[in-house]
């Protein structure tokens, strides 16, 4: 079963934050010199979004009719920072053909990623998978496995490109036990900086 997603409201403000991050070891020398050791394969994002009106009433239509309810209800089942859940973030969940490894006639087993820039690195949820090619030929002999894993039924020959387009979501918790709700108006709630960050 696949964790709850969460939720997309009318409601939601600016600005939105995204932050990748890395961790790294650094020790200095009396010399100068430094000797660094990367603590992660891949950087972790953290987000935090605000929500400007939330509607606790029913009575306004425009911003989902007990907005309220439904984003305060999601964060209550999560436990806070207890519980995992997906993030579809609008600007980076899908991408099309993209190449995601190469067969050696051997392995059957490959991780979905997706490219930034001139960077890969692999996603933390697939939520659908729409093609999948070997060497420029659709396959459809293939099982998906969560979170993020393709398991070919025979293995993809050496040399040849595999590429999928796919949907994919982060898989996130909250970083605090504590959401501060705020009520401004009648009927109406808000709630600054909601911060959540990717797990492994």
């Amino acid at each position: 079963m696949s964790p709850p997603i969460f939720p997309t409201l009318p409601g939601q403000g600016w600005s939105i934050k995204k932050t990748p991050s890395f961790s790294t070891r650094v020790a200095s020398h009396a010399s100068g010199r430094e000797v660094r050791a990367s603590l992660y394969a891949h950087a972790l994002y953290q987000f935090e979004l605000s929500f400007d009106a939330l509607d606790s009433s029913g009575a306004n239509a425009s911003l989902q009719a007990k907005s309220l309810q439904t984003l305060m209800g999601f964060w209550l089942t999560c436990g806070g920072q207890q519980g995992t859940f997906l993030y579809v973030d609008p600007t980076d969940n899908v991408v099309s053909a993209q190449v995601i490894g190469t067969g050696d006639g051997v392995s059957k087993r490959f991780t979905f990623g997706r490219s930034i820039g001139g960077y890969f690195e692999p996603v933390s949820y697939v939520t659908a998978v729409s093609s999948v090619t070997t060497a420029g030929a659709a396959t459809s002999a293939y099982t998906l496995t969560a979170p993020n894993l393709i398991d070919f039924s025979t293995a993809p020959a050496n040399g040849a490109p595999i590429a999928a387009s796919f949907a994919y979501a982060f898989q996130c918790r909250f970083l605090e036990d504590q959401a501060e709700f705020e009520n401004f108006a009648s009927g109406l709630w808000k709630i600054d900086g909601l911060k959540f960050r990717q797990v492994r």
